[in-house]
């Protein structure tokens, strides 16, 4: 029996997945059949385990991801809208994450564009990552009245230290002329330092005329188009495909 001034020194240390490992193997027969190597290398590892589980609940928690279920595991690659296995596979690893690579996904409305994002965005927080999702509009209005404020260095220096920043709907409502030139700012910043990931109805080729400032364009194009992984999602919208009553579908859908 462990005493009770040991286990509340764990709990000092902050050792809680240790604590209840100890509290299990006090009532487990198979864990008293161990020897003291055994049973502090399981310790250890529910101590690990457990300290994983939290930074997770965290990371996701301060991620803000729009489908927080979304995940790699779930993707059914049959009638996948033209989905590489071996890239998502590659991207899976997160090593773009690690190397500052680009994702851009692209496709139509009800394409699941959101959801493999969120997923990849997920991916990336199980691997200790930091992650951020926001729809592209309204950044641009935070930062906007971090502008008005006197606050937007600071709003700038917050969204430089997220390792992966998820932008939806990329390209999706008309950009004014301030604008342009904070999206110029907020990429920049992550340029060999930070991962974007991008989503778009719009392909990548049509992005130049969007922003409609060929000298901005560039600067940004530049930023995240060159050396980026590209998923180019294609086929009939999910939504549509059940709204018409083709059978049901377990695809993973993009949310309104």
């Amino acid at each position: 029996m462990i005493p009770a001034h040991t286990l509340d020194q764990l709990k000092t240390l902050r050792l809680d997945g240790m604590v209840a490992a100890l509290s299990d193997q006090a009532i487990s027969s198979a864990a008293a059949a161990l020897g003291f190597e055994q049973r502090l290398s399981l310790l250890v590892q529910r101590e690990i385990d457990w300290r994983d589980d939290k930074r997770l609940t965290r990371l996701l928690k301060c991620a803000r991801l729009k489908v927080s279920s979304a995940s790699i595991e779930d993707i059914l690659w049959r009638d996948s809208h033209n989905l590489e296995r071996n890239l998502v596979t590659s991207l899976a690893g997160c090593d773009w994450v690690r190397h500052a690579r680009t994702v851009l996904l692209t496709g139509a409305s009800g394409t699941g564009r959101t959801w493999l994002s969120c997923a990849l965005a997920r991916q990336a927080a199980r691997c200790g990552f930091s992650v951020l999702y926001a729809r592209t509009t309204r950044l641009m209005q935070e930062l906007r009245v971090a502008h008005g404020e006197g606050g937007f260095a600071r709003r700038l220096a917050q969204f430089a230290r997220v390792d992966v920043l998820l932008l939806d709907d990329f390209a999706g409502a008309p950009m004014e002329s301030g604008e342009r030139g904070d999206l110029l700012e907020l990429l920049d910043d992550r340029v060999g330092a930070k991962a974007p990931l991008i989503t778009s109805q719009l392909t990548v080729n049509k992005w130049h005329a969007w922003l409609d400032d060929p000298t901005v364009a560039d600067a940004i194009l530049d930023r995240i188009v060159h050396c980026s992984h590209r998923i180019a999602l294609k086929g009939p919208s999910l939504r549509k495909r059940e709204d018409q009553g083709k059978g049901h579908s377990h695809e993973p859908e993009e949310p309104e």
